[in-house]
């Protein structure tokens, strides 16, 4: 058996006889007439062994498969739209054009012309009658009928991976339709779509750890933003009503079958709503992708049967209570942490009333949670950026919605209160001394802003790799992402 090395050597060799013959392996231009798809849907005028005399078409795709038949050879291109067949034979081609064939291989980039036949066996063919060579592939390929096994280099080589395997492509073209979806459902709701910086000074609005990089000429570290939330509703501040953004998000953490450092998030603010109108706004919007998408609001995510029309609600409290036998309203900080060690005992170090009972969270109620679910009204102490409920004020208005023990998103009714705002950072910074180093700081502009007067508002933030592994089936973020962030290669 020829080894990797020896093949690539083989390959090298055919590149230079092409360039021998005086022909450029890497051609310029090509004036393509016709898709391999669109080949299909002209052959399905003609039968078996019928010509289609009054049509030439031209087509370039990269070879996938070949098939020699002493002066002929049958092989398939493939380009964006599927796969079409072509015949290559000596008498029709010419000797010359049929010595270039010969030194194709499986992954180069050719482009044909020729008629249009039906072979005996059914299937549309080119005949060829002009070949050209536009890309010659160095690198052979994965075999034909097993793809790309080995996982790591699918995601480090996502371009193999999409050659190699043909159910890749459609997985991202629907990751891009969810989108534009998305993106549909709040234009048509009046929403307008905006952008806030990537590199901040101070980075908030989520819990997280930030990338540190340096501005050169300003000699200052700055943030790659873990959210765009503090920006957004500064815009809010400035009389938009109802804003979104879809955009890159970077946090310093693990990574793992949910995390990705680098991930794209939708979040939207709208104006004189709350938490409560955002549930409703949640449930419409997966319900309105879903149909355009998968063309049904039931589906299949890893064994389980998912209905986006029928979602739960669960106060965080009762579902601390419920799975976790403690009741937060009454137990003290001491015994929490205690129960913490033994509840979670591989989290040696947690401090603040927020990590404690998050990494509780975290290992015993997530996996309960199903069923599409809302939990909501979170403990003040977790949510500094979130209003308190009216009849409660230990709770705050916030939910997340929770579908296959996987965290879509997050949302509140906002703090808008700027005296009180300052009181829940200054409250962060006491956690972050204590070793909370996800915490938030001191935004003074922010505060700033909020005394220029903020209307209530609510905001929502959604996880769209996360949106969009439960709508392809997807056990993995790095499923989702075309380029995931792996260890690099020793």
């Amino acid at each position: 058996m020829t080894d990797e090395h020896e093949l690539v050597k083989i390959r090298k060799g055919k590149l230079k006889k092409i360039r021998e013959q005086g022909i450029d392996p890497y051609a310029l231009h090509f004036r393509r007439t016709h898709s391999a798809a669109t080949v299909q849907e002209c052959a399905q005028k003609i039968s078996i062994g019928e010509v289609l005399e009054d049509l030439e078409v031209a087509v370039i795709g990269r070879v996938i498969t070949v098939r020699e038949h002493g002066k002929s050879c049958f092989a398939h291109i493939r380009d964006d739209s599927g796969d079409v067949q072509i015949y290559v034979k000596s008498n029709t081609v010419g000797e010359k054009a049929y010595g270039l064939f010969k030194l194709v291989d499986i992954g180069d980039f050719i482009g044909v012309k020729g008629k249009i036949f039906k072979t005996r066996t059914g299937e549309n063919t080119i005949l060829v009658s002009e070949l050209s060579v536009f890309s010659k592939s160095l690198q052979t390929l994965p075999e034909k009928w097993s793809g790309l096994k080995d996982v790591e280099l699918k995601y480090r080589r996502r371009y193999v991976d999409l050659i190699a395997n043909k159910d890749i492509k459609p997985l991202f073209k629907l990751r891009s339709r969810i989108i534009s979806s998305m993106r549909r459902f709040l234009e048509e709701k009046d929403f307008l779509e905006v952008e806030t910086p990537m590199m901040q000074q101070i980075p908030g609005g989520a819990m997280a750890k930030p990338f540190v990089t340096h501005h050169n000429t300003l000699d200052m570290d700055l943030y790659l933003r873990i959210a765009p939330e503090l920006f957004l509703k500064r815009l809010i501040v400035g009389g938009f009503e109802k804003i979104y953004e879809i955009n890159r998000n970077f946090r310093n953490e693990g990574i793992s079958t949910r995390h990705n450092p680098e991930f794209t998030m939708l979040e939207l603010y709208q104006a004189f709503i709350t938490y409560e109108d955002l549930m409703q706004l949640t449930e419409e919007m997966f319900c309105v992708i879903a149909e355009e998408c998968l063309g049904k609001t039931s589906f299949e995510y890893q064994g389980h049967t998912i209905n986006l029309k029928e979602w739960k609600r669960l106060s965080f409290v009762e579902a601390i209570k419920k799975y976790a036998k403690i009741d937060l309203e009454s137990i003290s900080d001491k015994e929490l942490k205690n129960s913490a060690k033994e509840l979670v005992p591989e989290i040696r170090k947690m401090n603040s009333f927020r990590e404690i009972v998050d990494a509780i969270f975290k290992k015993v109620v997530i996996p309960n949670l199903i069923d599409p679910t809302f939990i909501i009204d979170y403990p003040e102490r977790m949510c500094p950026l979130a209003k308190k409920k009216r009849d409660n004020k230990n709770l705050t208005e916030r939910f997340q919605p929770y579908i296959c023990a996987i965290e879509l998103g997050s949302a509140y009714s906002e703090l808008n209160d700027p005296m009180e705002q300052k009181d829940r950072f200054l409250d962060q910074i006491k956690d972050r001394k204590m070793g909370d180093d996800e915490a938030h700081l001191m935004d003074e502009d922010f505060i700033t802003a909020l005394e220029y007067g903020m209307p209530p508002t609510a905001g929502l933030g959604i996880g769209i790799d996360r949106l969009v592994m439960l709508f392809t089936n997807s056990s993995s973020i790095r499923d989702v992402i075309l380029f995931p962030q792996l260890k690099p290669q020793k």
